[in-house]
């Protein structure tokens, strides 16, 4: 029954939240173009899927996602693994990996534009690069807070370095791996979205950008309310991986 009432809970609070919004706009008369009300929202976001007009950007963007999801992941865990082995590596990167995330993603746009051009390259690259940096700092933090009375057992029963890695450090390491992939999957979508605003025609982000030239504020809320949706599946998704990832590590005997 607890179960129920969790699971619950966040509808019934945007079920509230969305019948207090709609009574204000309703009640203080406020223009849809200042704050729509929830109904016209939803109006607005029924006639884009309906007719299909929001599909080619749901897609675009989906796509865009999965590409820079998948590049930045792979190269930020591979990465991690490679500084958590080698402290020599590790210092000489660092500095870079990190001036790489301290500089604007929105300031690398232009640059983005002139190397790979307008279109899908400058966006998956620019959502790459955000989620790079959370998975590879998780997984070199992780892979380096594996407990020495385990590591000296794995070199006392003569294990390699790769054996090691794989058969102790890695295992260990996975729950803080897979945190840094759930900041990586909301990371990702903002990078796809923000990527959009400049170098793209197409997506949901670059539908924002021509909601707000046309004036059509209920449009632009439709649009948020397809990213925020994207999002959570991809994060639920994200959460589904992890409990199949850790199911054999939870079973007690």
């Amino acid at each position: 029954m607890n179960g129920k009432h969790l699971r619950l809970g966040p509808w019934l609070l945007l079920a509230f939240l969305l019948l207090g919004w709609e009574a204000a706009a309703r009640g203080l008369r406020l223009s849809a173009l200042v704050l729509p009300a929830p109904s016209i929202v939803f109006a607005s976001l029924w006639r884009g899927l309906s007719t299909g007009y929001f599909w080619p950007h749901i897609r675009s963007t989906g796509l865009e996602l999965v590409l820079g999801l998948a590049t930045g992941c792979i190269v930020g865990f591979a990465a991690g693994i490679v500084m958590a082995e080698s402290r020599r590596l590790r210092a000489l990167l660092m500095p870079y990996v990190v001036v790489s995330q301290v500089i604007p993603k929105l300031a690398l746009m232009p640059l983005f534009i002139v190397w790979f051009g307008f279109g899908m390259t400058s966006t998956v690259v620019i959502t790459a690069l955000i989620c790079f940096f959370p998975l590879m700092e998780n997984t070199l933090t992780a892979l380096a807070q594996v407990q020495p009375e385990r590591l000296e057992l794995f070199r006392m029963l003569g294990a390699t370095r790769l054996q090691t890695l794989v058969r102790l450090k890695l295992p260990s390491g996975l729950p803080g791996i897979l945190a840094g992939l759930r900041v990586a999957v909301v990371l990702a979508l903002v990078g796809a979205v923000v990527g959009e605003f400049i170098g793209a025609s197409k997506g949901l982000g670059a539908l924002v950008i021509a909601s707000q030239g046309m004036m059509d504020t209920p449009l632009m809320f439709a649009v948020l309310v397809l990213i925020a949706v994207l999002g959570m599946l991809v994060y639920e998704a994200t959460l589904g991986l992890e409990r199949w990832l850790l199911a054999p590590y939870s079973k007690t005997p």
